[in-house]
């Protein structure tokens, strides 16, 4: 089944739209669009005559999920077209579809560590993993990327930080099961798309706010601790 098939199947809703009232609603411009469409990114619209189309509201979704990609993550467009591959699987599980997405916008990062500390950050992960009764998949990028962080932290001899691995891990699974409450929750998120815009822009954007907070609360701290006493008259 072809994408444009798939997507009537699933229905577009009652909106019709020609391409420039598309670009109106997304913010995206038509050349963009009809970028999108030779790219098989997005389905073709419904034909109204030889030289028109009509878009519905599953072009809107799509739409807005190929600009999460593109403009937040910053996934090639052969990657994209992966995620969306697997979006429109029939045989895919939700799990395996959100699973592709993450793939794709989870950065690969090339940090320096010793041999023994690899080891040893594999090992600390791994039991970590096997305490808290994840489910990892062994090929997932988060999973090598946490092991070439904490190999890092080690080799920079910071190993005080990694040491607080099982508490990061608390706090990440707290809010992330509110995250995913949240997301499942919404009675207008209910299509594959809309399950995935929702969770790879929460990821993303998801990432700048916790990096926000916690720099915040970094700075917070400091001047508690050492603002006041870095003006305090030294003792004669």
């Amino acid at each position: 089944m072809d994408t444009a098939t798939i997507h009537h199947s699933r229905g577009e809703g009652k909106r019709d739209m020609r391409i420039a009232e598309l670009s109106r609603v997304c913010g995206v411009p038509v050349p963009t669009i009809k970028y999108y469409l030779r790219e098989n990114l997005l389905p073709p619209g419904k034909l109204t005559s030889p030289n028109q189309a009509s878009y519905g509201e599953a072009h809107v979704r799509r739409l807005r999920l190929i600009r999460a990609l593109v403009d937040l993550a910053q996934v090639p467009v052969a990657r994209v077209k992966e995620v969306l591959e697997g979006l429109d699987s029939d045989t895919m599980s939700l799990h395996d579809q959100i699973g592709r997405a993450h793939r794709a916008i989870t950065p690969q990062r090339q940090l320096t560590s010793t041999t023994d500390a690899q080891e040893a950050a594999a090992a600390q992960v791994q039991a970590l993993i096997e305490s808290r009764g994840w489910s990892i998949h062994p090929d997932a990028p988060a999973l090598t990327t946490l092991v070439e962080t904490i190999a890092a932290l080690r080799t920079l001899n910071q190993d005080h930080l990694a040491g607080f691995l099982d508490s990061y891990a608390d706090a990440v699974e707290k809010f992330t099961e509110l995250e995913v409450a949240a997301v499942t929750s919404r009675p207008d998120h209910t299509t594959p798309d809309q399950i995935a815009e929702s969770v790879i822009i929460g990821t993303i954007l998801g990432e700048t706010l916790i990096s926000s907070l916690r720099l915040l609360a970094q700075e917070s701290i400091s001047a508690k601790r050492w603002s006041a006493a870095s003006t305090d008259t030294p003792p004669h």
